[in-house]
């Protein structure tokens, strides 16, 4: 069983004098890296911190964010991702749930959420709970310089992580620390709580330990590829850290350089990129930047790994052009158990359409089998399971709600459940449809909704988003002539829309079909 900071602190000393992280003109080693998470463990150890600590962590994803949680989980503790950005009711119920000891957060959060800038970012839509005062007797750890509004007593990272060799030399070893969680007599110690979703009723929250991070993690970097001294560019802390597993050198962006949000300022990172990981809309806004700006194509890019979302065969086609020479790996997988399946691009656009998306090989040591349709998965990489839920009723398995069929190792997705929706006596299963309107000409986007009618049938509406110079009423003249005979007769939408984006949610832009609905129920009205 692979314990997560083995993996990395194994890696660590093994090429100490490699790069392993840099942001900015700043690198680190992999020594500097392993000393520093060594030290700001013990630190928190000397401080107080037992095992099984929570610590509610809001950072800005840098080198700081990454030796603090690494150092966090080393010492015992649980690392509690809090996204402040959730709104203060949301924040303070999965702060209720998690039951933090520690918080741990960047000065500039602290200065933000107290005091007049507290209001200031009420007043442009942002509702910050306020970190100093949030949990009563929490111990505070900051990162950056201390600001306003950073609580008196908290502990700086810079000091943490600083080298103090005595007190490493003479901080007593606490069993189940140093040694991996299953050679220990306890059972495997929690690493980190991710909240998915829910309401400030039922936050919903998944339980990682670190073994289960440590078997996911190292999978992703065994089957991706990733190779000592590759050049990984990333600030997703879940494929970042596989890179240091795997010894490559992870480059973070800096602050602000968010591929979705502002991919002019990410090209510049991309000429020395070796490993580029992205999710599909931000890689859309990549391709579409580097349209312009053709002197700043990735010179050294041997490999593209997009997940999150679903890559729709338009997008990867694009992907394929651009970079022609790249290898394109395409990941499947959840919260609760990552990666699940990995597949080739190429051999994804040589799929047959109409047979469902193929999503590639099952990964090794991840048991998935199907029941009554629906893909359940288990492994030593599934998660401990839901907070609330525990310790009562930990997941041994995982209903995925994803409609699936499995031809030997290889997985295909055929819908979700939730998405299913009836119109007559017809089950339409949106994900079977989809991918096969997607790979007609001019359709950059696609989605199929059911929108509830007067007696509670639903009517089948077609969302289509143009390609880049696409006529939306050209195209949909186009889609309604191609769609008989290419999908089913009972699905053949009532209504066949052009919109400019579809909506979508969350960090990883996933759509929302909910919304989606919403909006066109009056197309559904008109029939057109």
């Amino acid at each position: 069983m692979t314990d997560l900071l083995d993996a990395v602190l194994a890696t660590a000393d093994a090429h100490a004098g490699d790069p392993a992280l840099t942001f900015g003109r700043a690198t680190l080693t992999y020594g500097e890296l392993a000393q520093r998470i060594r030290s700001v463990s013990s630190g928190l150890r000397a401080e107080g911190m037992a095992r099984g600590d929570r610590v509610l962590f809001s950072a800005r994803p840098g080198p700081d964010a990454v030796v603090l949680a690494l150092g966090i989980v080393h010492a015992g503790g649980t690392v509690v991702f809090a996204d402040p950005g959730a709104g203060e009711a949301l924040f303070r119920a999965r702060a209720a749930l998690a039951a933090p000891r520690w918080v741990a957060a960047e000065s500039v959060l602290y200065l933000a959420s107290s005091g007049p800038l507290r209001r200031l970012a009420r007043s442009r839509g942002l509702e910050l709970a306020p970190y100093s005062r949030l949990v009563p007797e929490a111990r505070h750890i900051f990162a950056g310089r201390r600001l306003p509004g950073v609580p008196r007593g908290a502990l700086p990272l810079r000091w943490l992580s600083s080298d103090r060799r005595s007190r490493i030399e003479t901080t007593p070893t606490v069993p189940g620390f140093d040694t991996p969680p299953s050679a220990a007599t306890q059972p495997p110690a929690d690493a980190l709580i991710i909240f998915t979703s829910g309401t400030t009723d039922i936050p919903k929250a998944v339980v990682h330990t670190r073994s289960s991070l440590g078997a996911g993690l190292a999978g992703f970097a065994a089957e991706v590829g990733i190779r000592p001294g590759q050049r990984v560019l990333t600030d997703q802390l879940m494929v970042g850290v596989p890179a240091l597993i795997a010894g490559a050198h992870w480059t973070m962006p800096p602050f602000g350089a968010n591929p979705g949000a502002r991919p002019e300022q990410y090209l510049a990172l991309l000429p020395d990129a070796e490993l580029l990981f992205a999710v599909p809309a931000s890689l859309d806004a990549l391709l579409r930047a580097l349209e312009s700006r053709p002197d700043l194509m990735p010179r050294r890019l041997d490999t593209v790994v997009v997940g999150g979302a679903p890559v729709l065969r338009p997008l990867l086609e694009r992907i394929v052009s651009r970079f022609p020479a790249a290898r394109i790996r395409l990941v499947y997988g959840m919260t609760e158990i990552l990666p699940v399946a990995i597949a080739d691009g190429l051999e994804k656009l040589a799929a047959p359409p109409g047979e469902g998306d193929p999503v590639g090989g099952i990964v090794p040591g991840v048991d998935a089998r199907i029941v009554d349709g629906e893909l359940v998965l288990a492994g030593p990489g599934l998660a401990r399971g839901y907070l609330a839920d525990l310790p009562q009723h930990p997941l041994t398995e995982l209903r995925t709600g994803d409609l699936a069929r499995i031809d030997g190792d290889r997985l295909t997705l055929l819908g979700r459940k939730k998405d299913m929706f009836i119109r007559g006596s017809q089950n339409v299963y949106p994900g079977l449809y989809e991918p096969i309107i997607a790979g007609l000409p001019g359709v950059a986007d696609v989605a199929m909704v059911g929108v509830p009618d007067a007696i509670g049938d639903d009517r089948i509406v077609l969302a289509l988003v143009p390609e880049h110079g696409t006529s939306g009423d050209q195209l949909v003249a186009q889609v309604r002539r191609a769609l008989p005979g290419l999908i089913d007769a009972g699905v053949l939408p009532d209504a066949v829309v052009a919109v400019k984006d579809l909506p979508r949610s969350g960090r990883s832009r996933k759509l929302d079909r909910q919304a989606l609905a919403v909006a066109l129920a009056p197309f559904a009205k008109m029939g057109s």
